[in-house]
């Protein structure tokens, strides 16, 4: 109209600018939301089994929650954050017995380092730490997802899943799990954006705090050679090629570091496969560590002297989940996860199938697969999500009772 005043450019972006989102819309509050109200649910499961704990040989009857949180392998950092590892082996029968070597120095220094800042003892600074990572590692697994293209409200979900599911009391004792899961996803997340400089820090201290560095070198190796596969339909530069290839071989050399460092401390070559021997040895006795042979002989145990059916029944049992396992990674849902974390879920489940025997231990060990809970969480339906959820809390007080709490003289470690 005539005489009508038309808006300056910046005037006008402004009066169609959508405001502000309030700060309790924002993705980080709402997965802090999320991780600190599962925490308060798991800290009361954890109270109710504690009031109900009989003396045992970390606490007397009925501890406090930190008493309570930092019992099984809390012991052993707190032994390598005061004391150290030992110089010599011991040794009972000819055999390696359980020592400090297994257990590797990132988590317990970290909470050293953290007692010397704030002047806290070692149980409330081991929980500290614990849930510090763990809130991180939610925050991160969140943004991966995201970074891969599941959506927010899948991803969000996941979160959810993440911070319920049946092991995520281990989120707020003093086990390694919660700082080495922060590591991981950060790590997952540079090499899905190919930030392969920013890989190798992260890659060395995560490799110091638990043994998996072969597995995430495997992944990278794959990672690789997809990429110099597909370098005709997407440009692989020779600067990521060196960087990338290089990564692959400095996961490997820091994940026999600590084995290295464990042999030259105690003059034995084998100190750390001994030392780890040593926790298998209840069920099958002092053996030799074989690659992929552990998993055979515990689904031979599992059958015949737990369950008192023929070992070939377990055997056959284990190949079974592991091919419709390999099936599965294949699947529509998983292949939603994109080409990198595939690599990593197959690395690192390959890595446990070599090595690891399987007890009740075995649940913690997985944890590292949590990228599969996007596939879990991929169903929108309301009912499925709260019933999922439901079953998850369950299986948490299942893994409570059977896992962390003690009963007398217990063979079923966390």
């Amino acid at each position: 109209m005539p005489g009508s005043a038309v808006p300056a450019p910046a005037e006008a972006e402004e009066a169609v600018a959508p405001p502000a989102a309030p700060w309790w819309s924002r993705w980080w509050v709402r997965v802090l939301a999320i991780f600190l109200a599962s925490r308060v649910v798991t800290t009361v499961i954890l109270l109710i089994f504690a009031a109900n704990q009989g003396k045992n040989p970390w606490t007397g009857a009925h501890p406090d929650y930190f008493s309570y949180a930092t019992i099984w392998d809390g012991l052993w950092y707190n032994i390598v954050a005061g004391w150290g590892y030992p110089a010599s082996l011991p040794v009972a029968d000819g055999h390696v017995t359980e020592n400090a070597w297994a257990f590797l120095p990132g988590y317990p220094w970290l909470v050293d380092a953290v007692m010397f800042v704030t002047r806290l003892p070692w149980s409330p600074a081991a929980v500290l730490v614990s849930l510090a990572c763990a809130a991180g590692a939610a925050l991160v697994f969140y943004r991966l997802l995201l970074r891969v293209g599941l959506g927010s409200s899948t991803s969000l979900f996941a979160v959810v899943l993440f911070c319920v599911a049946p092991v995520s009391p281990l989120f707020q004792v003093a086990y390694a799990e919660s700082l080495y899961l922060l590591l991981l996803a950060t790590a997952l997340l540079l090499l899905v954006e190919r930030r392969y400089g920013w890989l190798f820090p992260v890659v060395l201290v995560m490799a110091f705090t638990r043994p998996s560095g072969l597995a995430f070198a495997l992944a990278v190796g794959l990672h690789v050679i997809y990429r110099w596969v597909r370098r005709r339909r997407e440009p692989f530069p020779i600067r990521e090629q060196a960087l990338s290839a290089g990564l692959a071989v400095f996961s490997a050399v820091a994940g026999l570091a600590w084995p290295a460092i464990a042999a030259v401390a105690t003059g034995s070559a084998t100190a750390y496969t001994d030392t780890e021997l040593a926790w298998r040895a209840p069920y099958i006795g002092y053996t030799h560590l074989v690659p992929f042979t552990p998993w055979f002989q515990g689904a031979d145990w599992w059958a015949s002297v737990m369950l008192g059916i023929p070992g070939w029944v377990g055997v056959v049992a284990m190949l079974l989940i592991v091919a419709v396992f390999a099936v599965l990674l294949f699947s529509p849902p998983v292949r939603r996860l994109g080409v990198d974390l595939r690599f990593w879920i197959a690395a690192y489940s390959l890595y446990v199938l070599a090595v690891f025997f399987p007890q009740s231990s075995t649940f913690r060990i997985l944890m590292p697969l949590f990228p599969l809970l996007g596939v879990v969480a991929l169903p929108k339906s309301r009912v499925y999500r709260v019933a999922v959820v439901v079953l998850c809390l369950l299986l948490q007080v299942g893994w409570i009772a059977i896992c962390w709490g003690v009963d007398g003289a217990d063979w079923s470690p966390p």
